[in-house]
């Protein structure tokens, strides 16, 4: 009866092995934003952009790229960057521009603090100091759609509306959504049609 038994079990064990559905193996899921690195977040996220149309739609995704920026990973020069927004907030623009300056040189290699100052430039009437720091955050970040757009409204208001046109251009491929970009397309589209003619 013993051997009977140990010899049937192998056979019923390999019965309900057979019996048994396959196990398959679980589909590789590409890892949450949160688990990768700053630079392929962005990637992915630009990527996604490009294929929203509807401007609330990309909202959403538009502030998580500003929040990919937004992150320097150095508490002290988040500290100058919250220091500058409050002083150009009070237009205390000499203080704004101290704190900035003191960020970009303690970390140079960070495009938000640049393009900060770039901004700041452009409040105050700086225009050529303020294209020269938008060519900095660009060397950094060429999809900086922020940046593009203030090197466009530059641009425009120089007359230079060829030069403009493609910069709004580069920001609509960026941000298709982007519906005040999609009006200075059509407006210098528009002008520069009328003066062909």
């Amino acid at each position: 009866m013993r051997f009977l038994a140990t010899s049937i079990l192998p056979i019923l064990i390999l019965t309900a092995a057979a019996d048994a559905p396959a196990v398959v193996a679980p589909q590789q899921e590409p890892p949450p934003l949160a688990a990768i690195s700053p630079s392929q977040k962005l990637d992915t996220l630009f990527a996604q952009l490009k294929r929203l149309r509807d401007p609330a739609a990309a909202e959403g995704v538009v502030a998580q790229i500003w929040g990919v920026w937004n992150t320097s990973g150095s508490a002290t020069v988040d500290l100058m960057l919250r220091s500058a927004d409050a002083a150009a907030g009070k237009q205390q623009y000499a203080a704004a521009l101290d704190y900035l300056d003191e960020a970009i040189a303690l970390k140079p290699e960070y495009a938000e603090s640049w393009n900060k100052r770039a901004t700041l430039h452009y409040k105050t009437g700086n225009y050529e100091r303020s294209m020269a720091d938008i060519a900095q955050v660009l060397a950094r970040e060429p999809r900086h759609f922020g940046a593009l757009s203030g090197m466009a409204a530059i641009l425009e208001d120089a007359g230079q509306d060829a030069a403009a046109l493609d910069i709004w251009q580069r920001v609509v491929d960026l941000y298709p959504a982007n519906r005040d970009a999609q009006g200075h397309v059509r407006a210098l589209s528009e002008k520069l049609d009328g003066n062909k003619t």
